[in-house]
């Protein structure tokens, strides 16, 4: 049994956490995941409303923690975040995860409401921050992950090594994590537990289409692409005739605007994908641990092995120190 910082504070036994992911993050899977670390995500519902009953399902589905995903993103219209939040804790919610910008107003009513605040960040400076700001555990976001990595294109193995020299609270490591060896290297390099959300996305309990688990299964770690680098917006996504479009039209002579590909990265479209299984839709998200996914288990098959592997590994490396010749 592995025990971490992470298990202990949030009292779960495999130290995994699911990523919120939009479309994807729904009762079901959360529920089945929930004995690691389920998080719903609040943007997938249309309105606080649709977010409470979304808790209440899952909390008929398990009797385990699981929490609430909000991310603060940069648009025209914002969601109503603060109704997704109160939302969210009328209903009992006492584990919130936060990520994109200004998360500190947010952050500071979670925790006068006694609630355990997950931050996701991309870089050390930002994480420093939300430190400062009171969070209970970081998420350290590697340029592996799917969705946005930030600007500054840094790997995970070279984030987490620095993650564990200058924070003083716990840390989860995010991006590139699919299986019980990238948890025991995470685990190595100081983080208390990791983020999955593309190894989830393809598991039995995960509300995709079929079609779309299959993909994943039968893709490698070539088959994503980043949008939005000239719009400083940086996103990997799956690589299809959509996001290759997009990417295309970011090239052009003189850059691009984001109306100039708007209709091409709805969001709704994205959801298209994920309920009517035709992969070259739309934009739809996809982290380098595709090229790890082989098959389409269910969530406690996935942590189980998760966790004999991880422990496996971590035993085994005892026999890689010998004792020092005496002189």
């Amino acid at each position: 049994m592995l025990k971490t910082a992470l298990t202990q504070l949030f009292d779960i036994r495999v130290p995994v956490v699911q990523g919120g992911m939009q479309w994807v993050g729904y009762p079901k899977l959360v529920a089945a995941v929930s004995n690691a670390g389920g998080i719903i995500t609040a943007l997938s519902q249309p309105n606080p409303t649709a977010l409470r009953q979304a808790i209440r399902e899952t909390r008929a589905l398990t009797d385990k923690p699981f929490g609430v995903n909000i991310t603060l993103l940069p648009t025209i219209n914002p969601p109503d975040y603060e109704g997704f939040a109160r939302a969210a804790i009328e209903e009992g919610v006492k584990i919130f995860e936060t990520a994109g910008n200004n998360p500190g107003p947010l952050i500071k009513f979670f925790k006068s409401q006694g609630c355990l605040v997950i931050h996701k960040c991309t870089t050390i400076r930002h994480a420093k921050s939300a430190e400062k700001l009171g969070v209970d555990v970081l998420s350290i976001d590697g340029f592996e992950c799917a969705g946005h990595p930030g600007e500054d294109d840094i790997g995970g193995l070279v984030l987490l090594a620095r993650a564990a020299k200058e924070l003083k609270i716990p840390y989860i490591a995010s991006g590139g994590f699919a299986d019980g060896r990238g948890l025991a290297a995470a685990l190595a390099l100081g983080a208390a537990g990791i983020n999955m959300g593309t190894r989830f996305m393809c598991t039995v309990e995960s509300s995709i289409h079929e079609n779309i688990k299959h993909k994943i299964v039968q893709s490698t770690e070539h088959d994503t692409i980043h949008i939005f680098r000239t719009l400083h917006n940086t996103a990997r996504v799956f690589k299809n005739k959509v996001s290759t479009e997009v990417v295309a039209i970011e090239k052009r002579p003189g850059g691009a605007k984001f109306e100039d590909v708007r209709d091409l990265v709805s969001g709704q479209r994205g959801r298209v994908v994920y309920e009517n299984g035709d992969p070259d839709h739309g934009i739809w998200s996809a982290g380098l641990t595709i090229g790890l996914i082989n098959d389409i288990p269910t969530c406690q098959e996935l942590l189980e092995r998760m966790e004999h592997e991880a422990e496996e590994i971590i035993g085994n490396m005892s026999s890689l120190v010998t004792p020092k010749a005496k002189l």
